[in-house]
């Protein structure tokens, strides 16, 4: 067994061979993706088929971290389902999460490895454990986000800390977000479902925007990296994409000590497109923002914001995109003396239970089948299956995606210069307020 990169800690017990992994559970937690239910279908297939027993918990860790053999048991049908084979026909193309999802964090307060010593601290992972060993599974195979990775790990850490002998559930994970920003993997199930839809979306708006004379701020979402907001901008064929990545320089500000975002600076960049496409006679236009931006406004916008149990601020109740919208039409009359009509759109949540797309399809049926041969054939725990080149499986250490000391993942960001931040600078319309207008010019966009 793989253990975790800078820990000490000895394994509390041998993990069966393979052959002894024949009770499996899936958990799906975090946000829907598209693609969900065909990683779920081929996960429970490929155990099925080998006769094995697979266990669906419903809405991700709600039932299980409350979970008391007297109080709270768990019950067929009402908190998990055995799946059969007929459960599985024709799933893979479906909508929406057969077993549902939630954002339950078992996790929550566990910061330090010191943390995983604490009965209080660790009392809803206990109760996870303890479900999963009454319900006489094997392993876990969990599916989801960068914090259903963490709680993936602790998970597996917690259980490094039992006393010598204690049952040992082996934990796979697979990763799952549509904003891509996952280490491990090049791209997530979901993602390109999402930018297709939001596109197609965006595409409707550039539409409107040019038929009267309009612009649209668009938010999307991609709360900690600008990968969604740039695939929807260059399929979407925005004029302007700012993601969390392009904060520096002009566009950044201080608020005692962080790096956040100057909002005027960027309103101001946006009239300066404006501007720039009025003089190559062009009236109308299409801003893609990502959601994150929020996230890196100064306290002042965003202290009283609620949090979910991950601590994330409410996006949504933001509405980033109103915000600027808002501003930049007062910028641009400030600027020219006329009005100018700025909307505001926000996208996402109808790309998530969207039909999935094929790409995504294949990619999240081979991360299914990854945690069958993860556990079965290669007799792994402690590890996230992911993949390479032409659907090539690989297995990745939960010690080289999470940090030991503060036991939190890593976003992978966009890399500034890279040739995918280049390809949308190239593609998006080149802001220059003080340019002159030549009628043998070519026509823009």
């Amino acid at each position: 067994m793989t253990t975790p990169t800078g820990s000490s800690v000895a394994p509390s017990s041998t993990a069966p061979a393979s052959g002894a992994v024949r009770r499996v559970g899936i958990v799906f937690a975090g946000g829907p993706a598209p693609a969900a239910n065909a990683v779920i279908a081929a996960a429970a297939t490929s155990f099925i088929e080998n006769g094995r027993c697979v266990v669906g918990f419903f809405h991700g860790y709600s039932n299980l971290q409350e979970y008391h053999p007297v109080t709270h048991r768990l019950l067929p049908d009402e908190h998990y389902r055995i799946f059969e084979e007929r459960d599985l026909r024709g799933l893979r193309n479906k909508r929406g999460i057969i077993i549902g999802t939630a954002r339950a964090n078992p996790g929550r307060g566990i910061e330090c490895p010191e943390d995983l010593e604490d009965p209080d601290k660790t009392a809803k992972l206990a109760r996870v454990y303890q479900a999963l060993v009454d319900l006489e599974l094997d392993a876990l195979v969990s599916i989801g986000g960068d914090d259903t990775l963490k709680t993936a790990n602790l998970l597996h850490e917690y259980q490094r800390r039992l006393p010598q002998g204690a049952r040992s559930i082996r934990v796979i994970h697979l990763p799952k977000t549509i904003d891509n920003d996952y280490r491990g993997i090049d791209f997530t199930f979901g993602f390109f479902t999402a930018v297709d839809v939001m596109a197609k979306e965006l595409q409707n708006l550039r539409a409107d925007a040019l038929a009267t004379s309009s612009y649209f701020i668009v938010e999307t979402m991609g709360r900690k990296a600008g990968w969604l907001s740039y695939g929807v901008a260059i399929a979407g064929e925005a004029h302007m994409v700012v993601g969390v990545e392009d904060v520096t320089g002009e566009l950044s500000c201080d608020d005692g000590g962080r790096t956040c975002l100057d909002i005027d600076a960027l309103c101001d960049h946006i009239v300066d497109l404006m501007l720039t496409r009025e003089k190559r006679r062009k009236h109308y236009g299409t801003v893609v923002l990502a959601e994150g931006l929020a996230e890196l406004l100064p306290d002042r916008f965003i202290a009283s914001l609620p949090r979910d149990d991950h601590g994330h601020i409410s996006l949504g109740r933001m509405d980033l995109g109103k915000v600027v919208a808002d501003r930049v039409s007062r910028r641009y009359e400030a600027r020219t003396g006329r009005k100018k009509k700025v909307g505001s759109v926000q996208l996402g949540y109808e790309s998530r239970c969207a039909p999935p797309h094929a790409f995504d399809v294949m990619l999240g049926s081979q991360l299914g089948i990854g945690a069958y041969r993860a556990l079965v054939e290669e007799g792994l725990d402690g590890h996230m299956v992911s993949v390479s080149g032409q659907l090539d499986l690989q297995y990745v250490p939960f010690g080289e995606l999470v940090n030991p000391q503060t036991l939190k993942t890593e976003v992978r960001f966009i890399e500034r210069g890279s040739d995918f931040h280049q390809l949308a600078r190239f593609l998006e319309t080149r802001v220059d307020p003080h340019e002159e207008w030549s009628p043998g010019r070519r026509e823009e966009r």
